[in-house]
């Protein structure tokens, strides 16, 4: 029997996959969790044979969460469930530990053919998604590693403040990295910048 985890944000989706697979023999969903720290929790509790992993939780996104699976739960094998189709968030979550990728709007069964093809030690990867290259984006030549980190921290909302308490340089400093990007990414200001972070979140 093949147990199986979904950590995923939207209940209607996860509802949808629970019906879609509740006939199959050979699968059984054990649990389901709406962020990151529930699925932690959940797989100590139980550790699944797969987890369907979206990237984008709240608490703990899936890159993260992968890492911490593979770390104390080797056994279970993460299969990323996302919207996102770029290079960088497929690049991160094969080095979290991922070892399939399919996209939400991919039909039922390609989910449980993934599930079975995981379970039985293959990779699994959606046919419309670009598996990483060795090429650099844009946003990687064009920024320095310094504001890279910071544009990450932007993206994930926090303030210039939160940002140099966390990599424990000034407030000034975190303005001035933000006036260079604005100026080096060609953006007419602050929310332009932000909104570029949102968009570009798995492409630094």
């Amino acid at each position: 029997m093949i147990t199986v985890a979904i950590a995923e944000d939207h209940q209607a989706l996860i509802d949808g996959i629970q019906s879609y697979l509740e006939y199959e023999e050979d699968i059984t969903i054990v649990g389901h969790a709406n962020d990151g720290e529930q699925l932690l929790e959940l797989i100590e509790k139980r550790p699944p044979n797969i987890v369907l992993c979206d990237i984008r939780m709240p608490k703990l996104d899936g890159i993260a969460a992968t890492k911490v699976i593979q770390k104390k739960h080797p056994n279970t094998k993460v299969i990323a469930f996302t919207m996102f189709d770029q290079e960088e968030a497929v690049r991160q979550m094969l080095l979290a530990g991922a070892v399939g990728y399919i996209l939400k709007n991919s039909s039922l069964a390609i989910v449980k053919e993934a599930i079975r093809a995981v379970a039985s030690g293959k990779t699994y990867f959606d046919k419309n998604i670009h598996l990483p290259t060795t090429e650099k984006n844009s946003t990687k030549s064009v920024l320095s590693k310094r504001e890279k980190e910071i544009l990450g921290l932007i993206s994930q909302g926090k303030t210039s403040h939160e940002i140099a308490d966390e990599l424990f340089i000034g407030k000034s400093t975190v303005d001035t990295h933000r006036k260079n990007m604005i100026r080096k990414l060609g953006l007419s200001g602050a929310g332009e910048l932000l909104r570029y972070a949102l968009e570009k979140k798995y492409d630094f």
